[in-house]
């Protein structure tokens, strides 16, 4: 039987799995019921689990018929601070919080492979790590599983992860090689000018005009201080100031992002920021504070990796549902700390499906997924995992 036959006898139980998720979605670093339940999922199929790494993390090792090499697979487990407007059955039981960017269905696609895989064991060349990963939406837990030693004993020698797309359709599947995921950094910043009556605005300084101009300058930032061809985004998300309508505000704070492809780029943005800020505050008389906080490095796919994972989908769905894309995302992922460690791939599954209104992007509150994309994910999962073993990159 081949593999996209094997996931398909699976289907029913995988999307009772994932519509169990659905209905009861948990917050990162709070996935207790989730965690559980893949515990629950993984009993009887002869895996040494572990239990907790990194708080609410599991990690389960099937040893094949030879030690090594190994493949670890991960699958994130964490929900969004998002109320479900979907009017489904499986909507979230939670109020403000839902499973809005599909990582219900990349846990439950790791369970679905690890059923298969356990029930070849001993035609396995090597052993398979399934890692599932709290808090990737944050603080992220890609980073404390790996301190905790979720890549080690046995060593891991090449990781893979997968990311439902609802851009793309159900039944494809896209592979970036080389940088695939921006570096996505956080910035706090205050600017402190001096209250006033709002009728006299030449006694007092104008945190809110001054903070104005900041926000221009950062985009005079990425269109003149940085070269053209490093992609850079900085994106102001919140802005806070002021008391009432009559008052100079004499205080100001807001927070963003910063998003970058290229490392030196990164390194540069905070002292850029610092020397622009600055200069506009002592030009309008006030004073700002800027702190950055480092954060989800750039992802970066190896592309021999890359190339087997897409020989490995082709094999299950054919060269014409394969996509190899042009250009890589300014979206972040932690599990970009697996591949500054160990060489691996992560890449797009279809999840859209325009005839049944599938088509609400991430973190929009009608997210959903076609679930035969559960069948899919579990199939080339598999076939992925059976191709390095087998045959390495």
């Amino acid at each position: 039987m081949d593999l996209r036959e094997q996931a398909r006898k699976l289907r029913q139980e995988l999307v009772q799995f994932r519509r169990d998720l659905h209905r009861h979605p948990e917050l990162g670093m709070q996935e207790v019921r989730t965690s559980r339940k893949v515990r629950e999922a993984l009993q009887g199929l002869g895996l040494e689990i572990r239990h907790p790494v990194a708080n609410t993390g599991v990690v389960a090792l099937l040893r094949g018929r030879s030690p090594s090499p190994v493949v670890a697979l991960r699958a994130d487990m964490d929900a969004l601070p998002i109320q479900d407007r979907k009017e489904v059955p499986y909507a979230s039981q939670v109020p403000g919080v839902m499973h809005a960017c599909g990582h219900d269905g990349h846990t439950t696609i790791l369970v679905g492979v690890a059923r298969i895989l356990a029930g070849m064991r001993d035609r396995l060349p090597g052993s398979v790590k399934f890692i599932f990963q709290p808090a990737e939406e944050g603080p992220g837990g890609a980073l404390p599983m790996i301190e905790e030693g979720a890549l080690r004993d046995p060593d891991v020698d090449w990781i893979v992860g997968l990311h439902l797309s609802p851009e793309l359709p159900v039944g494809k599947v896209a592979v970036r090689y080389g940088v695939a995921g921006a570096a996505a950094d956080a910035f706090r910043l205050v600017v402190t000018g001096a209250g006033g009556h709002g009728a006299a605005p030449h006694r007092a300084v104008d945190a809110i005009a001054v903070s104005a101009q900041c926000i221009a300058a950062l985009q005079t930032l990425v269109s003149r201080e940085v070269n053209p061809t490093d992609p850079v985004v900085i994106t102001v998300g919140t802005i806070h100031g002021g008391y009432r309508h009559n008052v100079i505000a004499d205080r100001v704070v807001m927070e963003g992002t910063i998003r970058t492809l290229d490392r030196s780029v990164r390194d540069g943005i905070p002292e850029r920021m610092r020397r622009l800020l600055g200069g506009v505050a002592e030009a309008m008389r006030a004073r700002i504070e800027l702190e950055v906080e480092r954060g989800y490095p750039p992802l970066v796919n190896d592309e021999r990796v890359a190339a087997a994972v897409r020989r490995s989908a082709e094999k299950i769905l054919g060269p014409d549902k394969v996509e190899v894309l042009d250009r890589p995302t300014m979206g972040a992922e932690d599990f970009a700390y697996f591949l500054e460690r160990v060489p691996g791939c992560f890449f797009r599954l279809g999840g859209g499906n325009e005839e049944k209104g599938i088509i609400h992007p991430g973190h929009h509150p009608e997210y959903d997924f076609d679930e035969e994309a559960l069948v899919v994910g579990v199939a080339v999962m598999s076939q992925v995992v059976l191709d390095l073993l087998g045959e390495g990159v």
